[in-house]
């Protein structure tokens, strides 16, 4: 055996917290990726950037999903770590495109992508969502062109949009609340976007927040979102905490039935949400002030 070295011991203190620091980083690293796989799941990522054929091709965030609106067609962008895709991003791209609706190179992101809702996470959420991303394999594939028409689809002009119905930051606790509620609503709120979908809209496509998830007959690709506030005749006021818990993990109505259409591919997301998180967004859920709004079902489509 190789005698031992005796080494000083201020050289040894120096070795040892070198190490200790390196190893804390690496487990800091898997962690904040982790919880970025995670954050990607809740916010729904892989739903709106995959075309339902590249989820069966297992190819998915090369973009290319159609979003129709009142004012035309949006497609979603490639954000997979390839040149066409968020490649040649900075991590304060990344994070300047969900706080403030922005892309590199300074012009407007069109109000499609909920930037509204996703200026409210956390910086922590937002940089280990970038590390997930980031670790995913490059798929190559350049952006579609939207079909819209030049007003709509002019980015100059959303400036004029975001001055009357976007408001970048991340919402303060309520100290008023319990910690399970807070959670909650951040979740709704900011990860899970719910209001982007529930929330009806005004001509603009600006949210109507006095109607807060009361529900439109005219959401995502013209299909009705039912109101669900706690209102016991129009809302989910007589669901029971297991009906949420059903529906927020199955996709399984109170009567039996399950949820289709665009709603599928939320829970997808929701069925991520662990059991605490889960908790924490019916107790947000069931305390937003009821609203008495009946939303008519549309015929199915042939």
């Amino acid at each position: 055996m190789p005698p031992s070295v005796a080494l000083p011991t201020g050289l040894r203190c120096v070795i040892v917290s070198v190490l200790a620091l390196t190893g804390f980083q690496s487990a800091g690293a898997a962690e904040n990726i982790r919880n970025g796989a995670y954050v990607f799941k809740v916010a729904g990522c892989s739903g709106c950037h995959t075309r339902d054929d590249d989820r069966k091709a297992g190819t998915l965030l090369a973009g290319g999903r159609a979003f129709k609106t009142p004012f035309g067609t949006y497609y979603s962008p490639n954000i997979t770590p390839d040149k066409t895709g968020i490649g040649r991003w900075r991590k304060e791209d990344f994070r300047n495109a969900l706080e403030h609706g922005v892309r590199p190179d300074g012009s407007n992101l069109f109000p499609v992508f909920p930037y509204v809702a996703y200026s409210r996470m956390s910086g922590t959420d937002i940089t280990d969502l970038w590390g997930y991303l980031k670790s995913l394999p490059p798929i190559a594939r350049k952006n579609r062109n939207h079909d819209v028409n030049a007003v709509f689809g002019s980015r100059f002009l959303v400036n004029v949009w975001k001055w009357l119905n976007f408001k970048s930051g991340v919402v303060p606790p309520d100290p008023g609340k319990s910690e399970t509620w807070n959670r909650g609503r951040y979740l709704t709120d900011a990860l899970g976007h719910c209001s982007e979908c529930h929330t009806p809209r005004d001509a603009l496509g600006g949210l109507q927040n006095a109607k807060y998830l009361s529900g439109t007959s005219n959401g995502p690709d013209g299909d009705a979102v039912p109101n669900i506030t706690p209102d016991p005749a129009t809302g989910i006021g007589k669901w029971s905490a297991d009906d949420y818990d059903s529906l927020l993990s199955l996709g399984m109505l109170p009567d039996g039935d399950f949820v289709g259409s665009s709603m599928a591919d939320v829970v997808r997301n929701t069925s991520a949400l662990t059991a605490s998180d889960r908790a924490a967004m019916i107790d947000y859920l069931k305390s937003v002030p009821p609203l008495s709004r009946k939303i008519d079902k549309k015929p199915a489509k042939k």
